[in-house]
């Protein structure tokens, strides 16, 4: 197994630069949340939960973006290696949609969310981009988010904050969580191979994240609203402990976030292959 940490990879001779090993396997999973949806899974947390609810109403629109801005590139590639993992890449997302479509709908239908309007924002963001960006400039927010989930994916697969969580929800977001890693390195790896530039990089990142957690927590906040739970203390409390606290999401994603505005940063460089395999043997057991 490789060695987890901080070890840097080394140029390949191919366009992909994902390593030896890495495969993108797509999982034609399906799950089943009954009523789970209706009350605090995580945690017994009215904020946790919120937040990571209001993270699954982004999927949907945001991997069909996801998809569009790869594929937009999909004539330039001819590396053989590169386009497998984008085959694979669009498969996964496809079925991470379908899940979270599914979560989506039976979380507003349990409690009584409208869906249409949580959706709004990244309606409205998907369509600004096709109006105002270029095509090279949606790939590389596609980068920024994706190196956004698998930092999040490889906390959640290292037990943070999902510990207290229902059994069924918490198996779609570890097979979530596993699947990015899988392909973390897919869109960066065509964003460099047709020229994109690290400046024009770094500025998408900025503004991807600014619009990810402004429209994350805004839906949260809806969502708290709705259950009549915003104004209570415990929400509050709740909610500056996970955001800002020792254990919080900004301690625990901060410094691998950092890395990507480096000129020679690569999703690989984070060498996180073993813990990726430890829940690949969970997923796929041998037969």
């Amino acid at each position: 197994m490789a060695a987890q940490g901080g070890t840097k990879m080394t140029a390949l001779h191919t366009a992909s630069r994902m390593p030896e090993g890495v495969e993108i396997e797509v999982r034609n999973r399906h799950f089943d949340f009954a009523s789970k949806l209706a009350g605090n899974w995580l945690d017994n947390d009215a904020f946790k939960t919120a937040l990571f609810n209001s993270m699954s109403i982004s999927f949907p629109i945001g991997e069909k973006s996801f998809i569009d801005s790869v594929k937009a590139f999909d004539k330039n590639i001819t590396d053989v290696k590169l386009r497998a993992e984008m085959k694979g890449f669009y498969g996964q997302e496809t079925v991470h949609r379908r899940e979270h479509q599914n979560y989506n709908e039976l979380l507003c239908a349990q409690r009584g969310y409208n869906l249409a309007k949580l959706e709004s924002p990244y309606v409205r963001r998907v369509e600004i981009g096709r109006t105002r960006a270029s095509a090279k400039m949606l790939l590389a927010s596609t980068a920024g988010a994706e190196h956004l989930t698998a930092i999040l994916a490889s906390k959640l697969l290292q037990g943070w904050a999902m510990e207290n969580a229902d059994t069924q929800i918490k198996a779609l977001w570890l097979w979530h969580a596993t699947e990015e890693l899988e392909h973390k390195s897919v869109a960066f790896d065509v964003y460099i191979q047709v020229g994109g530039s690290f400046k024009m990089r770094k500025t998408m990142m900025r503004l991807t994240t600014f619009y990810f957690l402004r429209d994350s927590l805004l839906n949260a906040l809806c969502m708290l609203c709705h259950d009549k739970q915003l104004w209570k203390w415990q929400t509050f409390k709740s909610g500056c402990q996970f955001l800002f606290g020792t254990q919080g999401l900004i301690r625990a994603l901060g410094a691998e976030y950092k890395t990507y505005f480096k000129e020679d940063f690569h999703p690989w460089n984070n060498d996180n292959r073993e813990l990726l395999e430890d829940w690949q043997q969970l997923l796929d057991p041998v037969a």
